[in-house]
């Protein structure tokens, strides 16, 4: 599926904006791209207006900066091998979750697509990620769970924790010692005084936990209603 090949600086650009927008409609200013990036402005400056003539991007001065339909595939091409590559790190090498983003950084330019391909194949074609996010298929659909983030849902909501952003690997530390993972359920009961922590059971029965998560641990778990269809196909146009 990979097209055209580009350059490693080109395919971490059009990754990092496809990221930032997968579970959210708002687009990525180029501050924002500066910031997860780790460069300076400028540089962002010189790097979009190459994206753009390479015509990956939409992009006029001052406003967000979007994926062309070229744009977006190339994109889905790298997260499908970045994600695979975690699955395959966590599932076959014994990595924990919170190591695999920068090994995969580092091997996804540098492996083949026939070697992506059969990786796949071994894995039995995951649909998602340790962190829960989807997989691009071969051909750049993508299957999206209907999931919301956890710190906007109201109590009384129950669900199955569906993705858990993989931003702070201290953070996935601490959810892995507290035992929460992908597919707990969870019941919102509420927040605490003043615009305090979320209180959320995990669990059910005998086994079942609260926990007072901060928005910050809160706001990094998505979580999908039982019941509902697991996601909906995205094609690359």
């Amino acid at each position: 599926m990979k097209p055209t090949p580009t350059s490693s600086s080109v395919e971490d650009y059009v990754k990092v904006i496809y990221a930032f927008t997968e579970w959210q409609d708002k687009p990525i200013s180029s501050s924002q791209l500066a910031a997860r990036l780790g460069v300076a402005n400028s540089s962002v400056s010189e790097m979009v207006r190459k994206l753009k003539d390479q015509g990956l991007v939409d992009h006029q001065p001052y406003s967000a900066i979007r994926l062309t339909a070229d744009g977006l595939l190339l994109a889905l091409s790298m997260v499908r091998r970045h994600r695979l590559l975690e699955t395959y790190l966590v599932q076959e090498l014994g990595y924990t979750w919170d190591e695999v983003h920068d090994e995969a950084e580092l091997l996804e330019h540098a492996v083949s697509d026939t070697f992506i391909e059969r990786m796949a194949a071994k894995l039995g074609h995951p649909s998602r990620d340790p962190h829960g996010d989807p997989i691009p298929a071969a051909d750049g659909s993508v299957v999206m769970p209907p999931a919301h983030r956890m710190n906007q849902l109201d109590p009384g909501h129950q669900g199955r924790i569906t993705r858990i952003s993989d931003h702070d690997p201290a953070l996935l530390r601490y959810l892995d010692q507290e035992r929460i993972e992908l597919d707990s359920l969870v019941r919102i009961e509420g927040r605490r005084p003043f615009g305090g922590a979320l209180v959320v059971r995990i669990g059910t029965g005998a086994a079942a936990r609260d926990f007072d998560l901060t928005d910050e641990v809160s706001g990094s778990l998505w979580v999908s209603p039982e019941g509902t269809h697991p996601g909906c196909t995205l094609a690359v146009p």
